[in-house]
């Protein structure tokens, strides 16, 4: 049972002369509460702070009370009572100084008390020492409850469990595993013993010895160490606070990302995962007429920061008569299916040349490759500087895309990174300038792994030479959600910044289900993009499927906005195919790529004076 007063494990929450509540918990929940309180400390949060109080509240909301302590006393069998002390002593180099020992009373009992003469015992320790126990006598840890770890004590209850293990049972085979505990722990074991709650006398006896004034000095000195370090912590703490929301406000990110606990930006996502499980492969774009219409139509997302999709409207360099011209050809082809579909198998059977694919296919080089079947072609891959390379390698398998000049490449086409390329993209990345990178897949979906995490969850990680810093992560909307990088190559000690657009409604098998919320997620790609001459970095899991559609529709819109009056879809899929085997894998997302077009043709149309 926990006791949330218990001794400032987490904090003073109630006052003396209020009745204590206890909850049952095992070791993962104890292990749930640590990692709750150490991500709050690391946001800078504090044990008074509302938002502190609110999290932990609802963390023991779903943990069962069982009444007050008189009450549990009063219900409680006297086999419950019975408590096991195991004495423990951390090892010294000079173990004849018993004084500087620190002894340790592990007791099963509503309270396990343990003693420590010079250093008291982390929650880690108490922990870990009781997993080894309960792993070493064959008990289930759900049978170790009432877990306290106090100073130098840790305290814990027997409950009845399949062995019929009792707490004297318990500690005569803690004695039995003396030597294999005290390997594996670092503690020496002096004594073990069971008794009454109340009764003292069954205890082992481990009195406090009076702190002479060395000790109390040494006392002095450590608290005050403890203190400059918390301080220097919570100033650390409010600066990247602060870094956070100039970070936001660079962006045009809106209001502040921050006020988004990381548990909840976990369960946003999580609610993402589900609804894209439950998608499958029908999944539909709604008719033409539906969309076009001037009807109000739902939001994207209910939840969603931003006005209305439209808030960013294209400019585009089109009269009318063009405009209209291009919606006419747009809604042909998704009206008329068997011309669609002939165009598609047309596509289907284009062969590209060169078509070589003989350096991504070698022996040293497949592992490298997510999907055997989605690899660059030898004439267009992007090849690294082979001495920078920790591999001594130039392979990664990504390609330039080409939209009209070849000095000068729009985008890079790539798969998701595996754990061992992490680095060769940080590479790519920082050897081709990269300030934006667009991400169209979730990490693991429907239990399979699509991408492995290229950046830190929180703080920053080095990827060879490239340090990455997460700078801020803000939550757009329910679709798609942005990432602030500070990248440090520390060879050079040279930095830059550079953002992630992440979008969450794609399904790997399938397409979303409207065009809205991706021309919403691409107009604000293009507004940090803005004026810059370095590629787009494009990836999905195999870097063909729903990268080939995204760098589509953006070629397709962006030659429009420069004033190109004739449109062929089919031409520029080949263009792209050109320089990228499998771009647009499916009839679906090439449909899905023309709608897009056409709704923003629409869109345009709409915004031009009549």
């Amino acid at each position: 049972y926990l006791q949330p007063f218990c001794y400032g494990l987490f904090g003073q929450c109630q006052a003396p002369h209020q009745e204590h509540i206890q909850y049952q918990v095992s070791v993962p929940v104890l292990r749930r509460l640590q990692d709750v309180l150490k991500d709050l400390m690391v946001q800078g949060l504090t044990w008074r702070d509302d938002l502190t109080q609110a999290i932990i509240s609802r963390e023991l909301s779903h943990v069962p009370t069982v009444g007050s302590l008189s009450k549990l006393d009063e219900k409680t069998p006297k086999q419950s009572d019975l408590r096991t002390d195991l004495v423990w002593k951390h090892q010294v180099e000079n173990s004849s100084c018993d004084v500087d020992a620190a002894l340790v009373c592990v007791c099963v009992s509503v309270c396990v008390c343990v003693f420590c003469r010079c250093s008291p015992l982390s929650l880690g320790d108490g922990l870990r020492l009781l997993e080894l126990l309960s792993e070493r006598i064959g008990l289930s840890t759900g049978a170790i409850t009432d877990i306290s770890v106090v100073g130098p004590a840790v305290s814990f209850r027997i409950r009845p469990n399949s062995q019929n293990l009792t707490a004297a049972d318990v500690a005569q085979k803690a004695g039995a595993q003396k030597k294999v505990l005290e390997s594996e722990t670092g503690l020496k074991m002096l004594q073990s013993g069971a008794g009454q709650r109340n009764d003292g006398k069954a205890l082992p006896l481990a009195t406090r010895v009076q702190p002479g004034p060395r000790w109390v000095f040494a006392t002095l000195v450590a608290m005050a160490c403890i203190g400059g370090i918390l301080v220097a912590a919570m100033t650390v703490a409010c600066l990247r606070h602060h870094a956070h929301r100039l970070a936001a406000k660079k962006l045009g990110l809106g209001p502040e990302g921050g006020s988004f606990s990381h548990q909840e930006y976990q369960d946003l996502c999580r609610q993402h995962m589900a609804s894209k499980g439950r998608g499958g492969t029908d999944s539909r774009v709604s008719s033409v007429s539906s969309q076009f219409s001037d009807g109000a139509q739902p939001s994207p997302s209910s939840h969603s920061s931003t006005p209305s999709w439209c808030e960013e409207p294209a400019q585009a360099n089109m009269d009318i008569s063009t405009g209209h011209m291009i919606l006419a050809y747009m809604e042909d082809h998704l009206r008329n299916k068997d011309r669609l579909m002939k165009e598609w198998e047309a596509l289907c059977s284009y062969q590209a040349e060169p078509s070589a694919v003989s350096v991504a296919q070698s022996d040293a080089n497949a592992k490298k490759n997510r999907c055997p079947d989605s690899v660059p072609y030898d004439h267009s891959r992007v090849k690294l500087r082979a001495e920078i390379n920790p591999s001594r390698s130039d392979y990664i398998n990504a390609s330039t895309i080409i939209e009209h000049d070849p000095r000068m490449p729009a985008y890079i086409a790539t798969q998701g990174p595996l754990s061992h390329t992490i680095s060769d993209f940080w590479q790519m990345v920082w050897e081709n300038g990269c300030t934006v990178i667009v991400m169209m897949t979730a990490l693991v979906e429907d239990g399979e792994k699509q991408c492995d995490r290229y950046w830190p969850d929180e703080g920053s990680s080095l990827y060879h030479i490239y340090e990455v810093n997460l700078v801020s992560e803000h939550i757009w909307c329910n679709d798609f959600l942005v990432r602030s990088f500070y990248l440090k190559n520390v060879q050079t000690q040279e930095t830059r910044t550079l953002t992630q657009f992440h979008f969450l409604s794609w399904p790997a098998q399938g397409i979303p289900t409207s065009t809205r919320p991706l021309l919403d997620f691409r107009r604000k790609v293009n507004k940090c993009y803005r004026g810059r001459s370095c590629p787009i970095i494009v990836h999905c899991s195999d870097g063909t499927g729903r990268t080939g559609t995204y760098i589509l529709i953006d070629m397709v819109l962006n030659r429009m906005a420069k004033g190109v009056k004739e449109i062929d879809i089919a031409a520029t899929l080949e263009h792209v195919r050109d320089q990228r085997p499998g771009m647009v894998r499916t009839k679906d997302q090439f449909e899905f790529a023309l709608t897009a077009v056409a709704e923003e043709v629409n869109a345009i149309l709409k915004a031009l004076p009549q």
